[in-house]
């Protein structure tokens, strides 16, 4: 079992930064893959970015690409998401999620998720 504790979301205005971070308990943690994903009000919920057990391959939904950077400290049990040039379209609850393979692709699969920050960024 991963319990997963998202942290770091908050207001910031567009152009800003944010860090969330997404802590993870359980011994297995450095052997899974781990993705964010958001959803914005009367949205479904979208794939974000990822990355792999190991930090060596990442991958960027489009619209974060050059902007997001996602990492992971396996020694600290967490994966971070740098937000850049953040955007009024970039608010949504943002979710970590834990991919059990360890591949932490885009399709998962997500088995563990944590309950979410809120990211709000006015325009």
């Amino acid at each position: 079992q991963v319990q997963l504790v998202e942290s770091g979301g908050g207001l910031v205005q567009a152009g800003g930064s944010l860090r969330l971070s997404c802590v993870a308990s359980g011994r297995t943690y450095s052997f899974f893959g781990m993705g964010w994903f958001r959803q914005a009000p009367g949205k479904e919920r979208e794939f974000v970015s990822s990355i792999d057990y190991s930090g060596g391959s990442t991958y960027y939904t489009d619209s974060v690409k050059g902007r997001f950077t996602i990492s992971r400290d396996n020694a600290k049990n967490t994966v971070y998401l740098q937000m850049n040039s953040l955007k009024p379209e970039d608010t949504a609850v943002y979710y970590c999620a834990a991919d059990p393979t360890g591949w932490g692709m885009v399709n998962g699969p997500y088995n563990y998720w944590g309950q979410g920050t809120q990211v709000t960024v006015s325009s």
